[in-house]
């Protein structure tokens, strides 16, 4: 019996680009740097890769999307990948494009997204006889499962936040709660869009000539993506709700500070009013009396009980 054979090749540079040969040297994946100009460049001269397909696969904004030439029978898929390290306390997710022509498999990643050729790697050196298609679903299905370890961070940390801000609301807790928000919006988008990119594959007349085996591992990928949206947007409304609650308790504390505030200077002003009276060029009454400052007193004291008294009874 033959034994496969994966050989690595390094090739030098702008950047560091590596190919290994896989399923009894029948295949090929070669990973480029999107920052390596002399790979790209080597890329449609060697390989023939059009213009247009490197243009999607090196747009750092492009968005999770698949397409097929039947002409040149080359699939072009760009999926969302998250990052492994945060980005101002928080994680993003950034576009990793993969190119099947003939029978290679073209990755294009960044610094962020990196891990991916790991993951990659960690296939082959598992089963080396696969072809580029089951290469790529099951890349696709470590990809969404790369999600679950960062919802599962937010989450602690939210459990954490939740802590803190149960003893005492502060603003340093409250921004760390935006950033977790900021965090699980490019979470949420990323799955989802990974979601209806897989779906997309099954329309596309690529789907057809998949073996079982194939289509197997393209379902066992769209369901591994649909857990991941499951739990994002479960992590999603519950910090929604934890945010919204947190906002109508400080809403609830600022009423009850002005309603205090209005309480009091309500109360200030009746001595005021009272020794005011007193206090005109007029003939009142205990104006000239030894108890008048006494008398002035108990009548602002009398006033202000009762407008304490009434507006407790409006406002509580």
């Amino acid at each position: 019996m033959r034994h496969s054979m994966n050989l690595s090749v390094q090739e030098e540079g702008e950047g560091m680009r590596e190919k290994h040969f896989f399923n009894f040297d029948q295949n090929f994946w070669l990973n480029v740097p999107r920052d390596d100009v002399m790979g790209i460049k080597n890329l449609k001269e060697e390989y023939g890769i059009s213009d247009e397909m490197l243009t999607y696969s090196l747009d750092k904004n492009e968005r999770a999307r698949v397409e097929y030439d039947t002409l040149d029978d080359i699939l072009l898929l760009v999926t969302n990948v998250p990052h492994q390290q945060k980005i101002e306390n928080h994680y993003e997710t950034s576009p990793v494009a993969f190119i099947l022509k003939e029978n290679g498999l073209f990755t294009f990643t960044t610094q962020n997204t990196e891990y991916v050729i790991r993951l990659i790697r960690s296939i082959l050196d598992r089963d080396s006889e696969i072809n580029v298609y089951s290469l790529l679903f099951r890349t696709l299905f470590l990809i969404s499962d790369s999600f679950f370890p960062l919802i599962e961070e937010v989450n602690s940390e939210r459990q954490r936040l939740n802590q803190k801000l149960r003893e005492k609301t502060t603003n340093r807790n409250l921004l760390a709660l935006s950033d977790l928000e900021v965090g699980l919006v490019y979470l949420v988008t990323g799955t989802k869009q990974n979601v209806v990119l897989l779906e997309q594959i099954k329309a596309l007349a690529i789907y057809r000539k998949l073996t079982e085996k194939e289509k197997e591992q393209l379902d066992d990928a769209l369901i591994e993506a649909k857990q991941a949206v499951e739990m994002t947007n479960l992590a999603s409304q519950i910090l929604d709700q934890l945010s919204g609650t947190y906002n109508n308790l400080l809403n609830n504390n600022l009423n009850d500070t002005m309603k205090f505030l209005t309480v009091w200077s309500l109360i200030l002003t009746v001595p005021t009013i009272v020794t005011g009276f007193f206090g005109m060029n007029l003939q009142l009454p205990f104006t000239h009396s030894v108890f008048g400052w006494g008398i002035a007193l108990f009548i602002s004291l009398i006033l202000s009980v009762w407008m304490l008294i009434a507006l407790w009874r409006r406002i509580r």
